[in-house]
């Protein structure tokens, strides 16, 4: 079947240019004239019948080097019903035609094929979200082992400890340096005295710790308290996670000029004072 009229395919609907019909059947009357008769006469409306589209043409004497104008996209209904009431041979032949397509496009063959191209895409977007999905499930695996290993140990542990876990969660920092990260970054009491390294009252409401007190009686009889600080099961799932966060950081962090990660206890210091700006510890 040659084509009279160019027919588009939006959205699984088969659409009429507007002016390319209005060329066809070779109106007299101005486009915007002739549309605006037609809508109003056989009240078609729009975004049922008809949507409103911008083109450019190019013209080299406009100031953006082209000149904008309405076009409508229109139903193959609409197209049919226009040609019919133009009542002319030109008018007959385009109705003849958007018959054709109508019989064409409702076949069982291409009603098959439309179904076999959304089932195509269906299954593209299917895999590429389950591709997305399998991904974050291993970015997150470690993560989700660990926090699952804790949060089933009601077993509370030395910041010793606490350490050698981070460390196994790939960050080198031992028992001193994350002493030092406790204390600037607020968790532990840095203000010398007998409440040195016990932890803050901020730590103690979030339940990231606990305090362990053991008597000890000396030789000449008298007893004393000791005290030391343990991380709890949900404060070693938070204290974890901040110190995964902050290799999710590694790429801005080397942007900004620090990226010998834990290497010294001078450049462990300054490496923290930037991420803490960055986190918001």
């Amino acid at each position: 079947m040659n084509e009279l009229i160019k027919i588009e395919v939006r959205n699984n609907q088969q659409l009429v240019s507007g002016r390319e019909l209005h060329k066809f059947l070779e109106v007299g009357t101005e486009y915007m004239k002739w549309f605006s008769r037609i809508i109003e006469k056989y009240n078609f409306i729009e975004n049922k019948d008809f949507t409103v589209i911008v083109k450019n043409d190019e013209d080299d004497t406009a100031f953006k080097g082209y000149t904008e104008f309405d076009d409508h996209f229109m139903t193959i209904a609409m197209a049919k019903e226009i040609a019919m009431v133009a009542n002319t041979e030109k008018g007959k032949e385009a109705r003849i035609y958007f018959i054709k397509c109508e019989e064409a496009w409702n076949s069982p063959e291409m009603i098959l094929a439309r179904a076999n191209q959304i089932q195509s895409h269906m299954i593209e977007d299917y895999t590429k979200k389950i591709e997305l999905l399998e991904n974050k499930v291993k970015e997150d695996k470690p993560k989700v082992l660990f926090a699952d290993s804790v949060a089933t140990s009601k077993t509370s542990i030395l910041v010793g400890d606490l350490a050698k876990i981070i460390k196994q969660n790939g960050v080198d920092i031992g028992q001193k340096r994350l002493f030092t990260w406790l204390r600037n970054n607020g968790f532990l009491i840095k203000r010398l005295g007998t409440d040195y390294n016990m932890p803050t009252q901020k730590s103690m409401e979030l339940e990231l710790f606990e305090i362990k007190e053991t008597a000890v009686t000396h030789a000449d009889g008298h007893t004393t308290i000791n005290k030391t600080p343990k991380v709890t099961g949900k404060g070693q799932i938070y204290f974890i996670n901040k110190f995964i966060q902050l290799f999710s950081f590694d790429t801005n962090i080397k942007k900004r000029g620090c990226y010998k990660f834990l290497t010294t206890s001078s450049n462990f210091n300054f490496y923290f004072t930037k991420v803490n700006i960055i986190l918001k510890f």
